[in-house]
């Protein structure tokens, strides 16, 4: 196992999260280092059986990309027996972070005024739907209904003119409100490292997604009275897309109209601002003609000869990869991002390296996705 110098080193996790929310932000700690227990009942982590496994079928793709850096022991909490040693381990924790209903909790005995008894200094994160003091709390969340909610489901209606609600092709609210529960952890720890208190700290994934959202989306409602639309009109341009190269797709940000014009300068176009083209053009068309020209110009080149002279002109441009390439792109493999690991039971696997580098204490992967209860005997 590598030695453990994360910044967290010494802090316990009492992790009783599943699916992605919770584990996204539990994975997180324990690749800062935290010693992350993950419990789990008699039948295991629900995410366990989703999506495509090698060998075991409670090892699924998604569990395993989310699970790493954790011990896993499993507890029947509908016994007393497995209560019991759950409440065996809180004196010796630093946080306990769930998603299990507030009431659920309660009634099995594990409720931030339960815990507190057994251990004043915990911190108590409870990774919920929706917040405690709103109409919704107590209501099921997960990562489509909070798209749904949050107005993400609008966003592809307001690019392509398509009338029908859809959602963005990735769990984006679960792992944004896991990053939303991990920032908030980490200044809970903070805060009892400097006074000795622990705390309950409620994230709610419509609150943490919408605030995500909106940083850009809330646009003219910024102030009140409204001074315009909702949605971001840059970030909604249809427009706003990859261009073809001869070999492939690049995007490029034109963040200044010199940018813009040395781009298709370098593309075969020049003087875009006096082409008569764009100049003669009626006022309402020339957006469109600007991004028709750049679609021409892009045209080219290749995809890595356009890498060369975005650098060599300071143009903001980068290969667009298909899902399949970023595999095999030439930085991600220069840093190692991907890194081959040899699991114990499911033969070689594909973990993604913590992306953030710390120069006194790195972070790291310490320990593979555990089987159900691979860890009972130790802990």
């Amino acid at each position: 196992m590598t030695e453990n110098r994360g910044p967290l080193a010494g802090v316990t996790v009492l992790d009783l999260t599943e699916f992605i929310f919770g584990p996204y932000a539990t994975q997180t700690l324990g690749d800062l280092g935290a010693d992350v227990v993950k419990i789990e009942g008699p039948e295991g982590d629900r995410q366990r059986h989703s999506a495509k496994h090698a060998t075991n079928a409670d090892m699924g793709s998604v569990f395993m990309a989310l699970n790493r850096n954790k011990r896993s022991v499993t507890l029947d909490l509908k016994t007393e027996d497995g209560r019991a040693k759950l409440r065996a381990m809180i004196p010796g924790a630093h946080v306990f972070i769930h998603n299990i209903r507030a009431d659920a909790a309660a009634r099995l005995g594990f409720s931030y005024e339960d815990l507190v008894k057994l251990n004043p200094s915990i911190i108590y994160a409870h990774c919920v739907g929706y917040g405690s003091d709103g109409p919704y709390a107590g209501r099921q969340a997960f990562d489509d209904l909070v798209q749904a909610a949050s107005g993400a489901t609008d966003l592809l209606t307001r690019v392509d003119g398509n009338e029908e609600m859809r959602l963005l092709p990735s769990y984006f609210a679960d792992k944004v409100s896991g990053l939303h529960a991990t920032y908030a952890v980490l200044a809970a720890l903070f805060h009892r490292e400097r006074t000795g208190e622990g705390q309950f700290v409620e994230v709610p994934m419509f609150e943490s997604f919408t605030h995500f959202l909106l940083a850009e989306h809330l646009y003219g409602a910024t102030f009140e009275p409204t001074k315009s639309h909702v949605g971001h009109t840059p970030a909604l341009a249809a427009d706003r897309k990859p261009l073809k190269t001869k070999d492939g797709h690049i995007a490029m940000q034109p963040y200044s109209r010199s940018i813009a014009a040395k781009f298709l300068e370098l593309g075969g176009i020049p003087n875009f601002y006096e082409n008569e083209r764009f100049a003669n053009a009626p006022p309402r068309a020339r957006v469109g003609i600007y991004y028709e020209m750049l679609r021409e110009a892009a045209l080219a080149h290749t995809t890595e000869e356009w890498l060369k002279l975005g650098e060599e002109n300071r143009v903001p441009i980068m290969r667009a990869n298909t899902l399949d390439e970023v595999l095999t792109d030439p930085h991600l493999q220069a840093v190692g991002f991907f890194e081959i690991r040899e699991h114990p039971t499911e033969g070689k696997w594909r973990a993604m390296k913590p992306p953030i580098k710390f120069s006194k204490t790195p972070s790291s992967i310490r320990r593979d996705p555990p089987r159900p209860g691979a860890d009972n005997d130790t802990i």
